[in-house]
């Protein structure tokens, strides 16, 4: 007989280079996962309109949906009325199949959230980093994520990944983090493996730059966008790139990483170097000291620094324009490199749309006849964590998914 005969045989074709041989298993394995895709695209949809979309049979997908209730992947979630007497019953996702841990680990804070499947927070922690190691962080870090997980009422064994956004570009040949110098010895060998160890069974670690434009990109002002850069200014500097809808990391996975964007002098401040020279001109301690040098007294933050320029003090109004100027050139940069729909300004720093923007646009428009729109990331200091979140969701589902639902290999 053809494989269309038998209920649960058919499948979409497979995509180009898989040459598995086409075994009933594997069948029924893509049939449940192009409907658990589209369930989760569409929302509630009916057996009825399920095969309507899909193509699949009618038999085929009852079949699928059966295996995917048994494996509590799927779930029933109401009925809608027929003109044809039965009413249709609607499937969707069980969001609690599963669950991801986010983190955001910053100079200042760690932020930690766990969620369902379908990015539903189920907890949330935010506390001031207080660490003076790595060995610290880690341990605190730790103790966070099991918080938050207790907090929402499950057991570890319930977190399928974990994604932890950091500074600086995580090596996975070395095990090491590079380009981290804000966080004390968070760069040290051994650090990443003593913290993959505290939080199993799956974890991944990603630059919170990269973690803030995929977080705008899924639930902020880059959802509509397919090409947009975020800039993230605070303790550090760095940007994300999204291209055609996905992240770009480069060859090396230092895309972005516009700290290091070569502005003045000859290289001879290893500190400048090290750090990075566009990052020491227009970080969060930029500010602090453009603020001192021009007569700012006391001990001083940037955040109150722009607090004050919002309250008119004509020393902070100055520094406000003097880090427009610096941030000019980062945009006036990245609009020449990649030519986004639009910038999305973000952190401590960058968040101050308000106060920049004049003075930006009128600086860019003095250094470039190229003219980016600027926006204000709308998801603030949740930037990171939620961007950890959405990427740690589709690693996630496919866990979730082999462990219930057993693998077609």
């Amino acid at each position: 007989m053809a494989a269309g005969d038998h209920p649960g045989s058919e499948a979409p074709a497979p995509p180009t280079g898989d040459v598995r041989p086409a075994t009933p298993r594997l069948l029924r394995t893509l049939n449940e996962r192009t409907l658990l895709a589209h369930l989760r695209r569409v929302g509630p949809t009916s057996r009825a309109q399920l095969a309507r979309d899909t193509g699949l049979s009618k038999p085929t997908v009852s079949l699928a949906l059966a295996n995917l209730e048994r494996a509590g992947l799927a779930r029933t979630v109401g009925e809608v009325p027929s003109s044809r007497g039965r009413a249709a019953v609607l499937y969707a996702p069980d969001p609690t199949a599963g669950y991801v841990v986010g983190i955001d680990v910053g100079r200042d804070w760690v932020r930690v959230a766990a969620a369902d499947l379908a990015g539903g927070i189920a907890a949330r922690v935010d506390a001031p980093n207080r660490a003076r190691s790595g060995a610290a962080l880690v341990r605190q870090v730790e103790a966070l994520a099991h918080e938050v997980v207790a907090e929402a009422d499950l057991t570890w064994a319930q977190v399928a990944h974990t994604v932890v956004g950091t500074p600086g570009v995580f090596d996975p040949a070395t095990g090491k983090l590079e380009h981290a110098p804000n966080l004390p010895a968070w760069g040290r060998r051994g650090v990443m493996g003593e913290l993959r160890e505290a939080l199993p069974p799956s974890v991944a670690f990603e630059n919170d730059a990269n973690l803030a434009a995929l977080g705008e990109g899924a639930y902020g002002s880059g959802r509509d966008a397919r090409t947009f850069v975020y800039i993230a200014v605070g303790s550090g500097l760095g940007t994300g790139i999204v291209i055609d809808g996905e992240l770009y990391r480069g060859a090396h996975g230092v895309a972005g990483e516009v700290a290091y964007v070569p502005i003045t002098g000859d290289g001879s401040d290893p500190a400048a170097r090290a750090r990075g020279m566009l990052e020491e001109a227009a970080s969060a301690d930029a500010v602090v000291r453009t603020a001192k040098a021009l007569g700012m007294r006391g001990a001083l933050t940037a955040k109150q620094v722009f607090a004050a320029a919002r309250a008119g003090h004509p020393v902070a109004m100055a520094t406000v324009e003097s880090e427009a100027d610096r941030l000019a050139l980062v945009v006036g940069t990245v609009a020449a490199v990649l030519d986004p729909e639009f910038i999305v300004l973000g952190g401590g720093v960058g968040a101050n749309v308000d106060l920049l923007r004049g003075r930006l646009e009128e600086r860019l428009a003095r250094l470039t006849p190229l003219q980016p729109r600027v926006a204000e990331g709308e998801l603030g200091k949740d930037a990171i964590v939620l961007g950890a979140i959405a990427t740690a969701l589709d690693t996630a589902r496919d866990i979730v998914f082999e462990q219930r639902a057993g693998s077609a290999a």
